[in-house]
């Protein structure tokens, strides 16, 4: 076969979702494996790939419909014709360029099935899918903790890719900002844009706005106002450091990665905050004193990110989200002993299981009777409060602006 335009992506889109459901792989993770392609062709390469995965069990019902003996689920065919689907579905590929690129993914292989079913599938019509389904065990699982109308509104919302939301450390330029550039503010200190470049947006150079994703900003927005010594366990990225700093506490930032705490650093210098860097494991440091509030976004499963990042669909197990919650009881019980007499203890996790939020915290108050929730005072008026005092973001949240990450977070307080 002759090089043809637009294979190499397609190779490289394979794989990435090779190295996601075989390997469980993050999909940032098996973009940066990927050598040798200009930067056009691996931005192709991990939409082609994110598409096929925000619509895999549809995609694999109609790949199911069109062969007479169901293909394994990790073979190269079903590999191809997900992609091939989902660049027909997701980015609206002709379909002469599908088949020409998709054929010689399969050379030496079975190269006739891929050709007979993607033709059969494209002659009968492929459907929109504007709300495809999640993973079966996800959806029973959601189904059973919040009901057919989140699961719903989570199929609607897997089919969109999300805008781009920016935190501003001071409101007024945020809402200059957002008249200027077309956004729309749904929060103190917060523009939504439809996604676009980020490099290229007015202001990234000047270090007038971080990236952060509206409910990811709701947690230190729960840290009461003041001056004060502030610990931010987990804080790497960063988005949380900088709206801290930007408050006016003196904030210690604690991370394990130090990869990650360097795009911290790079963070603060491009928009001219200030913290105090720790590259330390939280389950072993041992700070100097104690501190007037603690920020704890804790690791988790990160299912409320799906909209971003569809694979932990398949990567969050609930192998991995009770690994998850038994680390974060043990963070909790070391923040707690780091925390003043009547400081506050913020605690959140970007995810949709209970036993990663609500679960963890009542068990955290059984440990720790000597704390008790404090119930956010004046949140943004979309902030849902529980009779309990914490909040969940579930998907369905402002879905006619865009949707929000799913979320839990409690403020804390200890009473002494």
């Amino acid at each position: 076969m002759p090089s043809i335009e637009g294979v190499a992506a397609r190779s490289a889109a394979l794989q990435m979702l090779d190295a996601v459901l075989r390997r469980g792989q993050t999909l940032d993770a098996a973009g940066s494996a990927v050598r040798n392609l200009s930067g056009p062709d691996h931005a192709l390469a991990v939409a082609i790939a994110g598409e096929a995965l925000r619509r895999l069990p549809d995609f694999d019902a109609l790949i199911d419909s069109a062969t007479r003996n169901r293909l394994p689920d990790d073979s190269k065919a079903r590999m191809v014709l997900r992609l091939a689907l989902a660049q027909k579905v997701g980015l609206g590929t002709p379909e002469h360029a599908l088949v020409a690129t998709a054929l010689p993914l399969v050379d030496g292989g079975p190269r006739r099935l891929v050709h007979g079913v993607l033709g059969t599938l494209l002659r009968r019509g492929v459907p929109t899918m504007d709300a495809p389904k999640l993973p079966a065990e996800v959806e029973e699982r959601w189904r059973t903790s919040w009901g057919n109308e989140v699961v719903e509104a989570a199929r609607r919302q897997i089919a969109k890719r999300p805008p781009l939301d920016l935190s501003f450390a001071d409101d007024a330029e945020a809402q200059a900002y957002a008249k200027a550039n077309g956004g729309t503010s749904l929060a103190p200190n917060h523009v939504r844009l439809e996604s676009a470049s980020v490099t290229t947006l007015p202001g990234f150079g000047e270090g007038r706005w971080w990236v952060q994703d509206l409910a990811a900003s709701l947690p230190a927005r729960l840290i009461s106002g003041g001056a004060k010594d502030l610990l931010d366990l987990c804080a790497a990225p960063g988005g949380k450091t900088m709206q801290l700093a930007a408050a006016g506490h003196a904030v210690t930032a604690l991370d394990a990665s130090g990869s990650r705490l360097g795009r911290l650093r790079e963070n603060l210098q491009r928009t001219h905050l200030r913290a105090e860097l720790v590259d330390a494991d939280a389950l072993k440091w041992q700070p100097k004193d104690q501190y007037d509030s603690i920020l704890l976004d804790a690791p988790c499963s990160a299912t409320g990110t799906f909209r971003r990042h569809p694979e932990v669909l398949y990567r969050a197990r609930p192998r991995v989200i009770a690994e998850s919650a038994e680390l974060q009881g043990q963070l909790f019980d070391r923040a707690a002993k780091w925390l003043k007499v009547g400081g506050s203890l913020v605690y959140s996790v970007c995810s949709l299981e209970p036993l990663e939020g609500e679960e963890q915290v009542r068990a955290f108050l059984q440990r720790h009777p000597d704390f008790r929730i404090d119930r956010p005072e004046d949140p943004p008026e979309f902030v849902p409060i529980s009779p309990e005092g914490w909040v969940r973001i579930l998907p369905g949240l402002l879905e006619s602006e865009g949707g929000l990450d799913g979320f839990f977070m409690v403020r804390l307080v200890r009473a002494g």
